[in-house]
């Protein structure tokens, strides 16, 4: 399929694991995608596979300035913006005895403060449009409370009720927002933490076995970015097995 033919496309996160993941989908799809990401050789990376007009660019997604060169990026290359997948996030494993409001904030900074930004300056830009597909990326962990955590699952719960008021903000314009809530993912990052220990518990929950990958996250992505979820929009969709059932 080709759903994103001629559509201009930015993916946070898009250096590895899941980010990278969706960023291929899209630009496999026809979409000129613009990949972003803190690691800016990366991001590159991710662009330079997909081929084409798509283009890296070094992100900061909790600096103003960063988030409005990123879309002063897209706009340069493509002309407008169509869809923005928001996936960068901070996953932390911290001990709730040992978590510092520093860490809380370094954790808010990229997870809220970041996707505020990234809505803001995409949301700017598809009203000029007239069309729009943001897709936020939430976690099952807002519905379990995972334990060493908690200020990323609040972070998360912001995502979900803001995905929902956002919705309700850019309805008149076109613009769908909706959100997905992975369950735990073998990505290279969680493969660099604690959580890498947790995949045969984690399985034990899901009511279909196995360990999940970007892989089995994207193709929901890809329909809600897509036209054909004009009639979706401040949604939540869990895609982690059944291990989350609401």
């Amino acid at each position: 399929m080709k759903r994103f033919e001629g559509r201009v496309a930015i993916v946070t996160g898009a250096a590895q694991g899941i980010g990278k993941a969706v960023a291929l989908r899209l630009g496999q799809e026809g979409a000129l995608v613009v990949a972003a990401d803190i690691n800016g050789k990366g991001a590159e990376a991710t662009a330079k596979e997909i081929g084409g007009k798509s283009i890296g660019v070094a992100t900061d997604i909790g600096d103003p300035a960063s988030v409005t060169a990123l879309h002063k990026a897209a706009v340069d290359k493509g002309g407008k913006l169509d869809v923005t997948v928001n996936v960068a996030a901070i996953v932390p494993f911290t001990p709730w005895d040992q978590l510092t409001f520093e860490e809380w904030r370094r954790i808010m900074r990229v997870n809220v403060d970041g996707l505020y930004l990234m809505c803001r300056a995409s949301s700017d830009l598809m009203r000029k449009g007239g069309y729009g597909r943001i897709v936020n990326f939430c976690s099952n962990s807002i519905f379990a409370g995972t334990p060493n955590m908690a200020h990323y699952v609040a972070s998360k719960g912001a995502v979900l009720s803001f995905t929902r008021a956002l919705a309700t903000e850019l309805g008149g314009h076109k613009i769908t927002v909706n959100s997905i809530a992975p369950g735990l993912t073998d990505t290279e990052g969680v493969q660099q933490t604690n959580h890498k220990n947790a995949f045969d518990f984690v399985e034990m929950l899901q009511a279909i076995k196995g360990r999940g990958t970007p892989a089995d996250i994207v193709p929901a992505v890809a329909f809600l970015a897509s036209e054909e979820a004009h009639w979706v929009t401040g949604q939540c969709l869990a895609v982690d097995a059944g291990m989350v059932r609401w």
